[in-house]
């Protein structure tokens, strides 16, 4: 029995694609994450001592999330039990959680129970699992791709370790691709590659830190040159299995690799974590005055498909929030960058949204028209109503005057340099702060004039009071 499953095995390895074939099969081939998985970090402490606990893998795809899964799988001394949540219904999962409890009441052996894709999971399906997690019947380890946060049930999240995969680095990448090259059972070795070096550089660039796509670009380019690499022969490996070797070497260079993997996929949802840290990055870039980080951030939302509408409804909000009365014409650029948007749609608008966004980056900065209206928003919804001052009050109706309203109103034209002390709030309270940066330090310095006129104004009134 164990023959023919050694067979079996083989017989799909054969037909599998090389990156399947090239997955780790042990902690220290695993490459990357080493943030919990190296030396005497916790995850791999957990394993080593065979006390692992229900766990959510979560990253993008090609960063070793199922890999992991399945080096769990050999390593740990419990049962192992794996499904994809887009093919697994309800009915699959409580049979695999009750032979889980059979299993733990007959031999106290427990089971690991890895679902990939658990994200696809709706919450009823996801509060199957609940109660066996809870109780500790089974050891739940799910992947995903959305952020748990958002897509995970919160008594689940309550009761895993997240594990965040990052992706894979460009050395990274260079490892699993020189590895495949090298392995003559499992990988590429067989077919006498030469690969240079700018080749490998490429794939581990283009692929953006998915392993699954460097090592699938791989295998387009060596098996796409098999049928010009000269006269070949078949040898018969080990296995007895026939493999067709050419007899001269296959040449991957620049070009190849670049056919092979074409255009660089862009890992982004629109809707989920890729759309909103894209938008946080070019939101705090700009913010943070660097015209070459905002421009990066918004070039990679617009590649990535992402609604110019959003981008410039965001760039023409950092000109109010963060910019603000520093430089007034910053939104003045930013709404004419939402209209030119709406007006002719990309690609075009692309030349507007980063005109707009990079005057903005460098655009002096004041939040101080943003925190005035933060502060009045949350004493009005707070603290006591503060009731409009008579002399304010209209004026324009058939008994105003009997009321009082409108009485005492000081017109500010009538008044030296358009400006007199009057009291327009009731309350004494200061909501704008202007800075001393670009336009703002003329607005600070007229308010000095204002609050200082108001001030003596306030003074004289005491005085002639007592």
């Amino acid at each position: 029995m164990g023959l023919f499953e050694t067979v079996e095995q083989k017989q799909r390895d054969r037909v599998a694609p090389l990156a399947v074939r090239m997955r780790p099969r042990t902690l220290d081939e695993f490459v990357g994450q080493q943030h919990f998985i190296g030396p005497d970090r916790l995850l791999r402490r957990m394993l080593e001592a065979d006390r692992l606990t229900s766990a959510l893998f979560y990253g993008p795809p090609g960063t070793g999330k199922t890999t992991l899964a399945h080096i769990i799988a050999h390593h740990t001394q419990a049962e192992f039990q794996q499904v994809s949540a887009p093919g697994t219904g309800v009915k699959e999962v409580r049979e695999i959680l009750a032979q889980a409890k059979t299993r733990l009441d007959a031999t106290g052996r427990r089971t690991v129970f890895f679902i990939d894709e658990l994200h696809r999971f709706n919450r009823a399906q996801q509060d199957v699992l609940l109660s066996d997690v809870e109780d500790g019947l089974i050891i739940l380890i799910g992947a995903t791709t959305e952020n748990p946060f958002f897509a995970v049930n919160s008594p689940l999240i309550s009761r895993s370790q997240i594990f965040q995969f990052e992706q894979l680095s460009e050395e990274d990448i260079k490892v699993l691709l020189r590895r495949a090259l090298g392995d003559g059972d499992r990988g590429m070795g067989r077919h006498r590659v030469e690969m240079t070096d700018e080749a490998i550089d490429h794939l581990a660039t283009m692929c953006d830190g998915d392993a699954r796509r460097a090592l699938t670009a791989l295998e387009v380019a060596i098996l796409s040159q098999l049928q010009h690499a000269g006269p070949q022969e078949a040898q018969a490996p080990d296995d007895k299995t026939e493999a067709v070797v050419p007899t001269v070497p296959i040449a991957i260079d620049v070009a190849v690799a670049a056919e092979s993997i074409q255009r660089k996929a862009i890992e982004y949802d629109a809707t989920g974590d890729g759309h909103y840290d894209a938008a946080s990055a070019l939101i705090k870039s700009m913010r943070g005055s660097d015209p070459d980080a905002t421009v990066y951030w918004l070039a990679r939302m617009l590649t990535a498909g992402e609604d110019p509408r959003f981008i410039a409804r965001r760039i023409a909000i950092c000109a109010a929030e963060d910019i603000g009365n520093a430089s007034p014409m910053g939104l003045v650029l930013a709404n004419a960058a939402v209209q030119v948007t709406l007006f002719v749609g990309m690609p075009e608008c692309q030349l507007v949204l980063a005109q707009a966004a990079i005057y903005l980056a460098c655009a002096p900065k004041s939040n101080a028209s943003a925190r005035a209206i933060w502060a009045a928003m949350d004493d009005v919804k707070h603290a006591r109503t503060v009731p409009v001052p008579k002399p304010l009050r209209s004026a324009n109706y058939a008994g105003a005057k009997r009321l009082g309203h409108g009485q005492g109103y000081k017109y500010a034209h009538d008044y030296a340099g358009g400006i007199v002390a009057q009291d327009y709030l009731g309350v004494d309270k200061i909501y704008y702060e202007p800075s001393e940066r670009g336009h703002e330090a003329k607005l600070a310095a007229y308010l000095a004039r204002f609050r200082a006129l108001r001030a003596s104004a306030s003074s004289e009134a005491e005085g002639s009071g007592r």
